[in-house]
């Protein structure tokens, strides 16, 4: 993701580029390190329909939020072309991976 960022910004010369490049390199690192473990943390804490839309509309919200403060800090020109393909993939994962997850905790019955 980190190369799609310094694509985004490659209008702005080389430094803003490599910039935006290494700051989406680690926001997306934190975000892959983190985002699997926290879906399943708050996905086994709770029930129903709280299980499939609590846990990834946090994790979505705290994904744009680090996002989106993180290119501000560092001067990122194109800020919303940065994020987009990264913010759209992890929220793609955090919202099929719980439903994936709840299904599996529902057992057999679901499918019927």
């Amino acid at each position: 993701m980190g190369s799609w960022a310094a694509f985004a910004n490659r209008a702005h010369g080389v430094r803003p580029a490599i910039i935006a490049g290494l700051v989406q390199g680690g926001a997306s690192a934190l975000v892959t390190f983190t985002l699997k473990s926290s879906l399943e943390a708050m996905a086994g804490r709770l029930k129903g329909p709280l299980a499939f839309v609590v846990p990834p509309t946090i994790s979505c919200t705290v994904v744009l939020v680090l996002l989106v403060v993180a290119h501000r800090l560092a001067g990122t020109h194109e800020l919303w072309s940065t994020i987009s393909i990264p913010y759209a993939a992890s929220s793609a994962y955090a919202w099929i991976y719980t439903a994936i997850l709840v299904r599996r905790r529902s057992g057999p019955h679901w499918r019927q």
